[in-house]
């Protein structure tokens, strides 16, 4: 290891959280690079943790040897992360750290002020978040900022995809490292809390886990299950995130079907039994950066069935199964495929799990994220 350095970390939510994907990378890298002797930050938003309802504290602590900050946040759609990352950098810059790593590009923007103070910066852009439905035109437009503001000014830009590798270079003739997330070993759990609580089995049921938000698609999935002559269920697990009117419409498209199982967002064993007893993984979505919840199905040795985008299909490499982006027809006939194919799809995740223990290693991505951090990868 290189001399000890000073990080900063902004751009997620809260330390420790799973409220989305960048939270769980952030977590992550921090509690590692701590680990091995670094001064890790997190300045964390103020406020309410979207999926767990827990309210944050002023305080500043220390947990797993990481110092969190929570700085300012105004908690109103569309100003959260633009008002927190402002004032995280503010606070940042005070403490002149080595390397202030910004997560997701509406972050970014306040990047600039760091670079104009001499402070190295890095940029993991951890998705196209200007295409998400979500987001107005105002909005959008604010994210492509942060967008721009990493392309141009960034010491050092992460990208998770060669896809978004690819981007970068022909909008911004900027090079970027393709750094993916990593993914921590699984152990299967037997389906116990599930079994009680929602009538869950080993392999009854279909799991769709994540946001509650309209780019994943979550209703063109029940609109191909809905179509299905199947015994089994459709586990749709998640909460939503500004998107409160989205997920009433999902449970009003699919309350005609007692197939339908919504759980809310779930963590801990829940999570873990979830994952450990589907029959298969779906996840239809339309953007990704590199979704957590992917590696998280795949780590755990389930069959996995995605869109076919390449932030999906190459974290699949083959080892999965992909319909056509946007059609509920496509997605209904690769179903019931497997439905009727019960070898092929723990075929499909004995090769997943391999895949992953192999080419998404945490280790990895810390010494990878580390050298990047020295100015010294390629």
């Amino acid at each position: 290891m290189g001399r000890p350095l000073k990080i900063a970390m902004i751009g997620h939510k809260r330390f420790g959280s799973r409220e989305g994907g960048v939270e769980v990378v952030v977590t992550e890298l921090s509690r590692r690079m701590a680990a091995l002797g670094h001064d890790v930050t997190c300045y964390d938003r103020s406020g309410v943790d979207v999926m767990t309802g827990d309210q944050t504290t002023a305080r500043e602590s220390i947990v797993d040897g990481v110092r969190v900050v929570h700085v300012r946040t105004i908690d109103k759609k569309g100003l959260a992360a633009l008002s927190s990352s402002f004032f995280a950098t503010f606070a940042a810059i005070r403490q002149h750290p080595d390397v202030i790593h910004y997560h997701a590009e509406g972050p970014c923007v306040p990047l600039r002020l760091a670079h104009l103070m001499g402070i190295r910066t890095v940029a993991t852009i951890h998705g196209l978040d200007w295409q998400r439905a979500k987001w107005g035109k105002l909005a959008s437009t604010y994210i492509k900022l942060g967008e721009k503001a990493a392309a141009k000014k960034a010491d050092g830009l992460i990208v998770l995809s060669r896809s978004a590798e690819r981007y970068f270079k022909d909008m911004y003739g900027r090079d970027s490292i393709v750094i993916p997330n990593g993914m921590d070993r699984k152990i299967p759990r037997p389906a116990d809390f599930i079994a009680s609580t929602w009538g869950l089995s080993e392999g009854d049921y279909l799991l769709f886990l994540g946001r509650l938000v309209p780019e994943k698609r979550p209703e063109l999935l029940i609109e191909a299950f809905k179509g299905l002559d199947t015994d089994k269920k459709l586990v749709i697990a998640g909460g939503g995130s500004d998107t409160s009117d989205f997920e009433l419409h999902l449970h009003e498209l699919a309350a005609d079907d007692p197939r339908i199982v919504f759980t809310g967002f779930v963590s801990g064993k829940p999570l873990e039994e979830l994952y450990s007893n589907c029959f298969a993984y779906v996840l239809p979505s339309d953007v990704e950066g590199m979704p957590m919840s992917l590696l998280e199905a795949m780590a755990y040795g389930r069959c996995c069935v995605t869109s076919d985008i390449p932030e999906c299909a190459d974290v699949l490499a083959g080892n999965g199964v992909t319909f056509e982006k946007g059609s509920a027809e496509s997605l209904r006939d690769v179903l019931r495929d497997l439905l009727a194919r019960g070898e092929h799809v723990s075929q499909l995740g004995i090769a997943a799990k391999a895949h992953v223990e192999k080419a998404y290693t945490w280790d990895s991505v810390v010494s990878r994220t580390l050298a990047v951090y020295e100015g010294e990868a390629r």
